[in-house]
Order: structure tokens, then C-alpha cells, then sequence
């Protein structure tokens, strides 16, 4: 079967991940309803597509396939979410949200990428669900094909490459490769299950997209933890990463860098089109955030995370959820219980904000011998005439080291796209700005931590009897900030040593 995947995969990639402008490309419809399809719905939705066509389940009814008549999968549906915060469709899909209700529920077909009737089939049967239910159907260019039947007879249908994992579209012995065409890729629970799969079975994940694709914060977090690969193929038929801007080809069973394969090339091996993209009014402010609590009954997490949404946007954070879109409201109570039930395995959670404040974070939760750990990653966007809050940074870092365990805070500011996506072409790396370490961190550092080669001495922050520290790095435009955290760290450290 893997030797199979090998041979088509070219074939697949020319195919599946860039058609001819005008055509659709990609393999996934979103039908977003206003009504619940409940089971009876689904199933007939997707038995709507044609005659010779049957349905069986994955992951304890959690994932419905559509098959062919010997039962390999042409379509998977997933259970459908519900979006309390219907503006998730907009900042992911593009869909306005005065065109949906109050609340809408996002339910994602997927169609394998190996036959052009299964895609087909996923637009009649997301048709289908919108024409009973109400609603808009995504790509817009699938309503077209959301009618009528498909003939499936005659279709060559290999083996599913991953029977468990309906995201993966070519799987190898060293690679497990995806097909995605969105003009946002967020970290979708697809996405997740296919990333976390592919470290469990010691293989590279690589997700193929079109140039004009973005990533958002949780789903480069997550790639770049799983050490995987972000793969953008060019019209002309090219491929370079990403993130790095690599030319990349497809080598055996995987995708490499050219200069790794063909090392007598010499050369960068950087792609023309990751040329920068002209970005200078708007930016970013991103914040890592640790933080550790007493485990109890009383303890409510989210905290910080919501101290920092405040003092920096003025609001609390929109929704919450384990995957995007994140369709929960935002109550850390709710969060806090969810996390609990999970304990003592990790939980991982998606947060984002209102429209109007660009804003997104990945939390993780963890639970420790030193308690409960909370790892934040927040990322908020500035456009024209937004000034970073700078000046409110002191404040939260005293709030946080006050009443939300601070262990560390790291302060970035780059030049960036409002929306806080990653483009597939250069962006300026980061400043950072300020270290705040909470008071059990500043105490390793002990009495020479007000000694620093910072431009300014360390702020108290946190209880005064037992305070952090606030370290200013600089300007928010002065790259010399990243030799100062790297003097600043050693200086730190060596107090342990």
C-alpha cells in the first residue's frame, strides 16, 4: 500500500493542491446551518450523493465516512460544532457573519483526495445539510456542485492511507502528508489528531497548501512542536517551506530541502517567492507566559490569560475551544472544569478574540509535581494608527506576579499582519521588549539581579515582601534588545551556577 502512495503522490499533489483559477481547490465543505443536523440528517445528507454508497463510523461514532461499495472511504464527516460566536466562520473562512444567526453550527466534510467523485460527493452532501437546515456552504464555488447525484461506479478508489486519520491524504514510511486549501489554516481538530498520530508513529508531518494560505498562531505552534513541515506549492509546480523559504522536492518518501538532496547545487536554496511582503503599518505584540498554581478545589484557571486580553485589549477574551474554530464563549469556570476532567492528562486549548481586537492564544495546561502549570502563548494584531499598548506592559506583569503565579513572561514586538496569521513569505523576526520573572524565579537569581545590563534597573513587581522583576530590554524598533536578553539571561543564570 505505502509503495502505491509513493508512485501517485506527484499525480495527487499536481491534482488535488492548485487547479486552474476559477476551479475549486480544495477538498474540504463546511456546511454552516442554523439548525443542529442531528444523526437522521447527516446520514441522509450524505446517502444523498448517490445509490451505491454506504456509511460506517470511526472513533466511537464521532466521525461518519462515506464508502464505496467495499467499504473504502470516499467522504468523512465530523460530529458538527457549534458556534456560539458565529465571527469564527469570518475570521477563518472568510464568511461574514451577518450572514449567519446568532449561533451556527459548523459541520466539515472531507473528501479523499485519491478520485474526483469523492469531492463532489462532500459538496453534495454539505448541500444537502444547508438546503435542509439553513444556512451558507464553504467554498462558495461548491454550491455549483452540491446538486444532484454522483456516479461512483467505475471509480478507482485505493486504500485509505490512514484509516483512523481521514486528514491524512499519503502516508510513507517516513511522512504523513496532508492536503489542506484554506485561505486560513487553523489548528482544526482534524489537523490536531493527524499531527499528534504522526508523532506517536515516528513519522514527519507535512501539510500542503497553496501560496496564498496563512497559518495561525496555534497551528505554527503546533507544527513546529511536532517538528513538522509546512509545504507550499507554487503554480508553477515548485515547492519551498513556509516557514523557512526552503526549496523543497519530494525525495523517496517525503519532502526535503534541495540543497539536502542535491547538495552539488550549492547555493541558498531560498525560493523567490518568499520574498517579504511589504508590512510597515501593521504589527504584533506577542507574549509566552508561564505561570503555577496550587492544585485545589478552588483553583480557577485561565486567569492570567485573562488579565493579559484585559490589560492589553481592553476586553475579555471572545470564545474558547480545543480546536479551531474555537465556538465556546469564554468562562473560565467552564475551561477550568473541562481541564479538570481531563487531569492528569495535558490539555491544550485554543483562545480567541472579538473581531474588532485581532487576538488569538494557545494555552496549555499541564499538571505537575509543582502544581498547575499554565503555558500561554498570546499573539494580538495592530493596524494603521494602532499604537501597542507598551505602556500597559508594566501593569500586567505586576498583575500577573500579584495573582496569577507568574513564573516568567517574555514580550515580543514585531512587524506583522493585523489578523496575527503567518504568510508563506519572510516576516522580520521579533524584538522583544521586556522579562518579567514572578517572585520563586527572581529568588534563584538572588541579590545580583538588580545588577543588570539593561538600559534601566529592574521594577519590583508582585507582593513586596517577596517581589518579581520587570526587565526592560529597550525599544520597541531596536534590535540590540536581543543582544541584551541574551546578556540579561547569562547574567541570571549565573547566580545558579
Amino acid at each position: 500500500m505505502r509503495e502505491a502512495q509513493r508512485h501517485r503522490l506527484p499525480r495527487l499533489l499536481a491534482r488535488t493542491v492548485r487547479e486552474p483559477r476559477g476551479g475549486i481547490m480544495t477538498k474540504d465543505v463546511i456546511a454552516l446551518t442554523t439548525k443542529l443536523p442531528d444523526p437522521r440528517t447527516i446520514a441522509a445528507a450524505m446517502l444523498s450523493g448517490g445509490p451505491d454508497l454506504r456509511l460506517q463510523t470511526l472513533g466511537e461514532g464521532a466521525v461518519v465516512q462515506l464508502t464505496d461499495d467495499e467499504g473504502r472511504p470516499l467522504v468523512s464527516i465530523e460530529s458538527p460544532m457549534l458556534l456560539a460566536v458565529p465571527y469564527e466562520a469570518q475570521r477563518l473562512l472568510g464568511v461574514r457573519a451577518d450572514q449567519l444567526g446568532e449561533s451556527v453550527w459548523w459541520t466539515e466534510v472531507r473528501a479523499t483526495a485519491a478520485t474526483d467523485q469523492a469531492r463532489r460527493l462532500a459538496s453534495v452532501a454539505a448541500g444537502r445539510l444547508v438546503a435542509m437546515l439553513g444556512g451558507v456552504l464553504w467554498p462558495p464555488e461548491a454550491v455549483g456542485e452540491g446538486i444532484g447525484v454522483v456516479d461512483t461506479r467505475g471509480a478507482q478508489v485505493p486504500p485509505s492511507p490512514h484509516p483512523e486519520q481521514p486528514a491524512v491524504d499519503v502516508l510513507t514510511d517516513a511522512a504523513a502528508v496532508l492536503f489542506q486549501d484554506r485561505p486560513v489554516l487553523g489548528l482544526s481538530s482534524w489537523l490536531g489528531n493527524a499531527l499528534l498520530s504522526a508523532v506517536a508513529e515516528e513519522r514527519h508531518a507535512q501539510i500542503v497548501t497553496p501560496p496564498h494560505t496563512l497559518l495561525t498562531l496555534p497551528a505554527r505552534l503546533a507544527l513546529a512542536e511536532v517538528e513538522g513541515r509546512w509545504v507550499v506549492r507554487e503554480e508553477s509546480g515548485d515547492y519551498y517551506d513556509g516557514l523557512t523559504g526552503a526549496v523543497l522536492c519530494w525525495q523517496g518518501d517525503s519532502f526535503v530541502p534541495v540543497s539536502d538532496s542535491l547538495p552539488e547545487a550549492g547555493g541558498t536554496g531560498t525560493a523567490a517567492a518568499f520574498a517579504p511582503v511589504p508590512n510597515p503599518d501593521e504589527r504584533q505584540l506577542l507574549l509566552s507566559i508561564r505561570t503555577c498554581h496550587r492544585a485545589d478545589e478552588h483553583l480557577l484557571l485561565g486567569g492570567a490569560l485573562e488579565a493579559a486580553w484585559q490589560h492589553l485589549t481592553g476586553a475579555d477574551p471572545a470564545a474558547w475551544g480545543t480546536a479551531e474554530p474555537a465556538g465556546l464563549p469564554w468562562s473560565r469556570r467552564n475551561l477550568t472544569d473541562f481541564a479538570r476532567e481531563r487531569a492528569p492528562r495535558p490539555t491544550r486549548l485554543v483562545v480567541v478574540g472579538a473581531p474588532d481586537r485581532p487576538a488569538i492564544a494557545a494555552l496549555n495546561i499541564l499538571r505537575t509535581a509543582d502544581g498547575v502549570e499554565e503555558d500561554i502563548n498570546l499573539g494580538i494584531g495592530y493596524g494603521k494608527d494602532e499604537e501597542p499598548p507598551f505602556d500597559a506592559l508594566v501593569g500586567l506583569a505586576d498583575d500577573l506576579a500579584s495573582h496569577h503565579g507568574l513564573r516568567s513572561a517574555l514580550v515580543h514586538v514585531r512587524t506583522g499582519r493585523r489578523d496575527v496569521n503567518a504568510p508563506a513569505s519572510f516576516e522580520t523576526p521579533p524584538i522583544p521588549l521586556a522579562l518579567a520573572l514572578g517572585a520563586e524565579e527572581a529568588q534563584r537569581a538572588g541579590a545580583r539581579s538588580d545588577m543588570v545590563p539593561t538600559p534601566q534597573p529592574p521594577q519590583a513587581i508582585g507582593a513586596r515582601r517577596r517581589p518579581g522583576r520587570y526587565y526592560c530590554l529597550g525599544e520597541a524598533d531596536s534590535p540590540s534588545n536581543w543582544a541584551r536578553l541574551r546578556s540579561l539571561l547569562e547574567h541570571l543564570r549565573g547566580r545558579d551556577t
